[in-house]
C-alpha cells in the first residue's frame, strides 16, 4: 500500500494552503475530500480580509494581522504558480459603525465618504463611518489557484470519499479509513471544517453556522470600489463587475438551502446603501456552512493522539487565516516551534 508523510482531511482553502506549505518542505501529502476540493465554506465565502480589532476576538488579533500582512505574497505566489488571477483588491473598506462602536474609533465626514464612494445613499449614517486599510479577495478564484498549485507541487488528491475515522496502532496514527477505502500515513491533519467533528475517534467540537448571500451584477464595474460593511449587510465588489451581498449568521445545522425572503431582505439592505442597484440583476444566491466552535476561536495543533493534528473552526475567517494557518501548522507537524503562540487555540482546551 502506498503511504504518505501526511494525510490532510478536507480540501478547502485551509487544507489546500497547508498542503502547499508541506510540499515546499519536501513532505509527501494526500488530501482527502468528502466532495470536490474547495466547494464548501471556501466556495461560499465573501473574501473580506478583516483584521479590525473591533471585530476580531482579542485572542485572534495577532494571527489575523499576521495573516493579512502575508496576503500580497501569498496571492502573488498562487497567481504565478497557477497562472490564474485571484482578484486581490486593496481599495480598503468603509465600515459603517453601529452605536456601540462609535466611541471606540475615529470617524470621518460625509464629504470623505462621498469622495470615496459617490454612489452610496445620501442618508447613509456617515457620521459613524471609518476607512480601514483592508484587502479583499475572490475566494473561489483563490481556492482554484491553490488547488492547481498544490497539484503542480505534487500533492495527491482523493475526492468524493468521506473520511470516517483516523486509524491508530499502538497508540499512534497509521492513516485514515474512508467510506470507500483506507490510506496510510504516520501523520493526519483534520481540516474538515464543519464536518471535523464527525471523524472518529476524537470529538472535535465544530458545528455548521449557515450564511446566506447573493451576487448582483453592478450597472458599472466601477460603481463601487471599496468594500462597504454596515450593521445590516456587507457589499464586496469584484473587479469583473460582480457585487457580493451578505451574509446571515444562522444556527441551522447542515441545511444549505437559501430562503427567498432572506435573500430579498439582503438585496433591500443593499439598495438602501446604494440606490443605483435597484435594477441590478441577481446573478446567483447561495448558502455556506462556516465551521464554528464553542468559544469562537479556531482549533489548531496536535491532539492527545500522537500524529493526529487539527486545523479547523475558523468560522468567518478561513480565507483570511489560510496563509498563517498553513505556516504555523507546518511548523507544528514538523515538531518546530511556531512563530506565534497557539495555546489559545489548542484542541486540549475542550
Amino acid at each position: 500500500m502506498k503511504t504518505w508523510d501526511v494525510i490532510i482531511i478536507g480540501g478547502g482553502i485551509i487544507g489546500l494552503s497547508l498542503s502547499i506549505a508541506l510540499r515546499k518542505r519536501g513532505i509527501s501529502v494526500l488530501v482527502v475530500d468528502r466532495g470536490e476540493p474547495g466547494r464548501e465554506a471556501s466556495h461560499a465565502a465573501g473574501g473580506m480580509l478583516v483584521d479590525c480589532p473591533l471585530e476580531a476576538p482579542r485572542a485572534l488579533q495577532e494571527l489575523a494581522i499576521a495573516s493579512a500582512r502575508m496576503y500580497p505574497e501569498f496571492a502573488y505566489e498562487l497567481e504565478i504558480e497557477s497562472g490564474m488571477k485571484v482578484d486581490l483588491r486593496d481599495h480598503g473598506t468603509i465600515l459603517l459603525l453601529s452605536d456601540e462602536h462609535a466611541s471606540a474609533i475615529t470617524n470621518f465626514s460625509k464629504a470623505d465618504i462621498s469622495r470615496l464612494e459617490p454612489a452610496l445613499a445620501e442618508n447613509v449614517a456617515t457620521s459613524l463611518a471609518v476607512y480601514l486599510r483592508e484587502r479583499s479577495v475572490d475566494p473561489r478564484a483563490l481556492t482554484a489557484a491553490a488547488l492547481k498549485t498544490a497539484k503542480a507541487r505534487g500533492a495527491d488528491f482523493s475526492s468524493g470519499d468521506e473520511v470516517t475515522s483516523v486509524h491508530q496502532s499502538e497508540g499512534r496514527v497509521t492513516g485514515v479509513k474512508t467510506v470507500k477505502t483506507s490510506f496510510a500515513a504516520h501523520k493526519v491533519v483534520n481540516c474538515a471544517g464543519a464536518w471535523a467533528g464527525s471523524i472518529a475517534p476524537l470529538t472535535i467540537p465544530t458545528r455548521p453556522v449557515k450564511g446566506q448571500m447573493l451576487c448582483l451584477v453592478m450597472p458599472s464595474r466601477t460603481l463601487l470600489q471599496h468594500v462597504v460593511r454596515s450593521p445590516k449587510v456587507y457589499l464586496i465588489p469584484r473587479s469583473d463587475g460582480r457585487l457580493l451581498v451578505g451574509a446571515t449568521v444562522e444556527e441551522a445545522g447542515f441545511d444549505k438551502r437559501t430562503v427567498p425572503s432572506t435573500i430579498q431582505r439582503q438585496r433591500q439592505a443593499a439598495l438602501e446603501l446604494m440606490p443605483m442597484l435597484r435594477d441590478a440583476k441577481i446573478l446567483e444566491d447561495w448558502a455556506g456552512l462556516r465551521p464554528g466552535t464553542p468559544d469562537g476561536l479556531p482549533i489548531l495543533g496536535g491532539t492527545e493522539v500522537p500524529g493526529y493534528y487539527v486545523a479547523t473552526g475558523h468560522f468567518r475567517d478561513g480565507i483570511l487565516l489560510a496563509p498563517i494557518t498553513a505556516q504555523v501548522m507546518a511548523d507544528v507537524i514538523e515538531n518546530q516551534a511556531p512563530a506565534h503562540d497557539l495555546s489559545a487555540f489548542s484542541p486540549a482546551r475542550f
